[in-house]
């Protein structure tokens, strides 16, 4: 089965592996070769699906300066269509809704494929940002031009109790998967696991599945560049991370352990679950660390 029939079936045990597109100044040929070193490492890598990230200013979010500077990168249905042909296995294109205006989404929506490309909408990231759409109207507009698409969303363990019910909210407006930001803070995924499973069984629905973000941290420069992104990082896993003499691989065995805990977790509450592997550094060590974790949890017992 592909991804969108193991999401309809409440599977669990799902793997993505999550890229940014390339820099928008990049060259066509610059652009192939970053897409072509893609597949190449993911070759052999058994993942359902690769992810393609639509990349946002959000200094409105964040005061601080960012670690890494923002450079506006290619859309991600552009690269996906003129680089990664030969990638034949489902793609999940995200959309960051606030940069199109409704023809724009709405075309685009029409053009997809059901059968191999899913979408997460992404909405803005703050209340005072100005936006060409906003996140219910483009949940609207696929609901109305094309249901039969699987559309997931963000979901944020370190929102707290909020965050469940905003999963309710994006479910209803026909979210059928969930990724989630990075984590490192265990507790409050399985907090926010827990709360969403326990309000899906008082409204009588089922729960759909949650997917969990791991990234390797190899650097203070990344670490410091989680932390703007809103990532928790419990003090502990810091001091490690600050201390280690290879953070990298510290960070590595942090996320499988990670994985194994959350896995586990969810087996016994019956909750459908995957993971998300990313690397939010482009250095190539963290890169390539990123298609290691992706391959070893591969090979757990995920599902």
């Amino acid at each position: 089965m592909g991804l969108p029939e193991r999401i309809a079936a409440g599977d669990s045990g799902l793997l993505l592996f999550s890229i940014t597109p390339p820099k928008l100044a990049t060259t066509p040929e610059q652009a192939q070769r970053i897409a072509d070193a893609v597949l190449e490492r993911l070759r052999g890598v058994d993942v359902d699906a690769l992810v393609l990230y639509d990349i946002d200013d959000e200094s409105d979010r964040n005061a601080e300066e960012r670690p890494f500077p923002y450079l506006p990168t290619m859309d991600p249905a552009r690269f996906l269509d003129a680089h990664l042909s030969g990638w034949q296995r489902s793609v999940v294109v995200y959309r960051c809704v606030g940069k199109y205006d409704e023809r724009e989404l709405g075309a685009w929506l029409c053009e997809q494929p059901a059968a191999w490309v899913l979408s997460v909408f992404v909405g803005a990231s703050s209340g005072s940002k100005e936006v060409r759409t906003s996140l219910p109207a483009a949940q609207k507009l696929r609901a109305t031009e094309r249901p039969d698409l699987r559309m997931g969303g963000v979901a944020i363990p370190e929102r707290g109790t909020a965050e469940p019910r905003r999963m309710l909210r994006k479910q209803d407006a026909g979210c059928s998967f969930f990724i989630t930001q990075v984590v490192y803070d265990t507790s409050a995924a399985k907090s926010m696991v827990s709360d969403y499973l326990l309000a899906c069984r008082d409204r009588g629905i089922a729960p759909a599945p949650v997917l969990f973000t791991l990234s390797v941290c190899g650097s203070l420069k990344t670490l410091a560049f989680l932390d703007w992104l809103g990532v928790d990082v419990p003090r502990w896993i810091r001091n490690d991370l600050e201390h280690a003499q290879d953070p990298l691989a510290t960070s590595f065995d942090q996320c499988v352990a990670t994985a194994r805990e959350l896995a586990a977790f969810c087996e016994r509450l019956g909750a459908p679950y995957g993971f998300n592997v990313e690397s939010v550094s482009n250095r190539r060590v963290e890169i390539e660390a990123s298609v290691r974790l992706a391959a070893t949890l591969r090979t757990l017992a995920l599902a």
